[in-house]
């Protein structure tokens, strides 16, 4: 049987994937898939060598503290793809690891498609020069990318934002609020601290302190949506104090963004899924000092949250390293929940975003970009 090999390291990208294979077997469905990903993937049919949550690490520091492991993931990958010859590979997002795989994948003559661009115009813009060695095409999900790869000479196509084919609720504000038996009475703040262990240990101190002045301050109950690559055990850890008015969701996350009154969120994929959902934002994050310290240098733009990036100005507030405090994130919620103009505004620009995404069904698109490279035929879209 025909073999391709995927990659996914993060909780997004093992998503996007899943798309991509249930598409890509419509067309194809004897084709098997072997890799890494996650639960989704696995469940379409994709021998998992490693999960996700392996490589699940962020940060320059980071990385660095976990390289025995994440070498011995990276050879045992390598051994496995020289073993099976698959006739392609699709790496998703995940740089670090990925591009230094596509170097060996290149190696064995396996084409390489690559699913979600490196953050190039942003920082390490030297990483285009590997692409363009060892990447047969890359797919992408912001428009604005399509210049950038246009005018590097590297073959490139939007393919559309996974997440407009994924967005979706099932269940009303009502409905939601009584399965999970929440106050209608009370405000509902929404809590995504990240779907890696280090995004836990770098936040929940912080969000902890914010949520029980709140709960005082606003009169909030919250629900806090744990990403699937995370074991809710690790809440004990980072979380020890839960507020009296917090629920932990594994489920309905969609559904828990659109009927809340505001979202909490480190910056990632989740800050994109709340402004499609046109639920008002505050966007933080936190590395190691160390990290943070190496790396702001190299960073070449101002804002770090995708919402703010493609509105091409701020219209989130952004909580970063030492801006994420508690304290911060008091005054900004309190900020947006008194003041009806300042939530109109924003959602306006919520509404201006998903204009810019267009209408482009991603996983269909990527599913007929990876059926063109195993035929040799890699035109743009």
């Amino acid at each position: 049987m025909d073999s391709i090999f995927i990659a996914a390291g993060e909780n997004s990208g093992e998503k996007y994937g899943a798309s991509l294979i249930r598409q890509f077997k419509k067309i194809h469905p004897s084709y098997s898939f072997f890799g890494i990903g996650g639960k989704q993937m696995a469940a379409q049919g994709v021998e998992l060598l490693h999960s996700v949550e392996d490589l699940g690490v962020v940060g320059g520091f980071e990385v660095i503290a976990h390289l025995p492991r994440l070498k011995k993931i990276f050879d045992r990958v390598r051994r496995e793809v020289r073993h099976r010859k698959p006739l392609a590979s699709v790496l998703i997002d995940s740089p670090d690891f990925n591009l230094r795989l596509a170097k060996k994948l290149k190696k064995m003559s396996i084409p390489v498609l690559y699913y979600v661009s490196p953050t190039v115009w942003a920082w390490r813009k030297k990483r285009m020069k590997t692409i363009k060695k060892t990447v047969k095409k890359m797919m992408l999900i912001f428009p604005f990318e399509e210049k950038i790869y246009a005018q590097a000479g590297i073959q490139a196509a939007y393919v559309g934002h996974p997440l407009l084919e994924k967005i979706g609720i099932s269940l009303s504000r009502q409905e939601f609020f009584e399965k999970y038996g929440l106050n209608p009475d009370k405000k509902l703040i929404a809590v995504l601290p990240g779907s890696r262990k280090s995004e836990l240990k770098y936040h929940m101190e912080v969000l902890t302190e914010a949520l029980h002045r709140l709960q005082k301050e606003q009169d909030a109950q919250f629900v806090l949506l744990l990403a699937e690559s995370l074991d809710r055990d690790l809440l004990s850890v980072h979380l020890p104090l839960l507020p009296g008015q917090l629920r932990v969701l594994v489920e309905d996350h969609y559904e828990a963004i659109s009927s809340s009154d505001l979202v909490l969120s480190s910056c990632g994929t989740a800050n994109l899924e709340a402004a499609l959902l046109e639920t008002p934002l505050i966007a933080f994050y936190r590395i190691s000092p160390i990290s943070y310290s190496l790396g702001r240098w190299l960073v070449k733009i101002n804002d770090f949250s995708i919402v703010n990036i493609l509105a091409g100005k701020r219209i989130i507030p952004e909580l970063i390293q030492n801006g994420f405090t508690a304290e911060n994130i008091i005054k900004e919620a309190n900020r947006i929940f008194d003041s009806d103009e300042a939530r109109t505004k924003m959602i306006g620009h919520f509404k201006m975003i998903k204009k810019i995404l267009g209408e482009k069904v991603a996983s269909q698109n990527a599913a007929l970009e990876l059926q063109k490279l195993i035929s040799g035929n890699v035109s743009i879209l």
